[in-house]
């Protein structure tokens, strides 16, 4: 496994990184026991970078991760995790809380839900409006004087947002979307995270499974699961959206690859500071992801998929309206 470091003052992270997320009910029903040997699987491949919130699945996600690194893969792991999303016991969003005592409360309850003494990267998983983001960022700095926190990440802000933080403590990496059919970050916050030497995660690198290869017109969604409501899923939308993935498939077939493996691969080309999230559920996911690192895009192929899949080829936003509005990345 390839390695880099997670912008100019983080930590040195695999070249893929785990998303646990759909291991807690968001995509549908996940088999837990099949879960945790994913991420003992991607741990022994030489990932080390697992991505969690304290939100998915209300603490679920995060005992899950706790789970799997207990008897001494604790120390093989690298555990990032979001936080400040408020849901009630319906599941329902009810906005997002960063205040300093509510970053001190939300670390104390991870890290007896992870059975860990501290967390590698600590993150808001969006900005709060009603919190200066001094407030937010200086209370996590106080955490890792203390050593509950390693390092300090951000999660889909815009421009501004990452100088006024990054004037408070160092921060080593931005979590956002991005994949061949999400890429507004390119004209501004790319830019901006490498002139400050910020590192990206690079989540939905398939868009949640849309441009996987393996999505079908007429797939019936479980109860409960995201995708039901999101934009790029619907109607129209969804047969625009498939259209695009079976440009890549005509790629893939010549690569000798699979849709899914073309797309993250494309991912990896776009820098050494990209570390592109694989958000597997099960071990057969993460095997065919691992493909990807050795599959090598020539600068031909690479002018072929930017003609096939434009940058603003998508159909739907990636979010439906009421969560696209808490994006601070959407209005730089």
């Amino acid at each position: 496994m390839n390695t880099t470091t997670l912008g100019a003052s983080g930590p040195t992270v695999s070249r893929l990184g785990l998303g646990c997320m759909g291991m807690s009910g968001v995509y549908g029903h996940a088999e837990e026991g099949e879960s945790i040997a994913t991420i003992h699987a991607a741990l022994d491949a030489g990932i080390n970078l697992l991505d969690t919130g304290d939100f998915y699945g209300m603490g679920h996600n995060e005992m899950l991760v706790g789970r799997a690194l207990e008897d001494g893969h604790r120390d093989r792991a690298l555990i990032s995790v979001k936080f400040g999303a408020q849901r009630g016991p319906d599941a329902s969003w009810l906005g997002y809380d960063a205040r300093p005592a509510a970053v001190k409360t939300a670390l104390a309850y991870s890290l007896q839900r992870l059975k860990t003494d501290h967390v590698d990267v600590y993150r808001p998983a969006r900005l709060d409006p009603q919190v200066p983001i001094e407030e937010t960022i200086g209370a996590i700095a106080e955490m890792v004087q203390a050593g509950y926190v390693r390092y300090i990440g951000l999660s889909e802000v815009g421009v501004e947002t990452l100088r006024r933080a990054g004037a408070v403590h160092p921060i080593c990496d931005l979590q956002i979307e991005y994949s061949l059919i999400s890429r507004s970050l390119e004209a501004e916050i790319l830019p901006a995270c490498r002139e400050l030497g910020i590192g990206i995660t690079a989540y939905g690198v398939l868009s949640r499974g849309l441009i996987s290869g393996h999505w079908t017109p007429d797939r019936q969604l479980e109860q409960g699961d995201f995708r039901s409501l999101a934009p790029r899923f619907q109607g129209e939308n969804l047969a625009r959206n498939l259209e695009l993935t079976e440009r890549l498939r005509m790629i893939a077939n010549e690569k000798s690859a699979s849709v899914a493996q073309v797309a993250i691969a494309w991912v990896l080309t776009r820098g050494e500071d990209i570390v592109p999230l694989i958000g597997a559920r099960r071990r057969e996911r993460l095997e065919e992801a691992l493909g990807a690192l050795d599959l090598e895009l020539t600068s031909g192929d690479l002018a072929r998929i930017e003609e096939l899949v434009p940058a603003d080829a998508a159909a739907g936003a990636r979010y439906p309206d009421g969560q696209m509005a808490t994006l601070d990345s959407e209005r730089s």
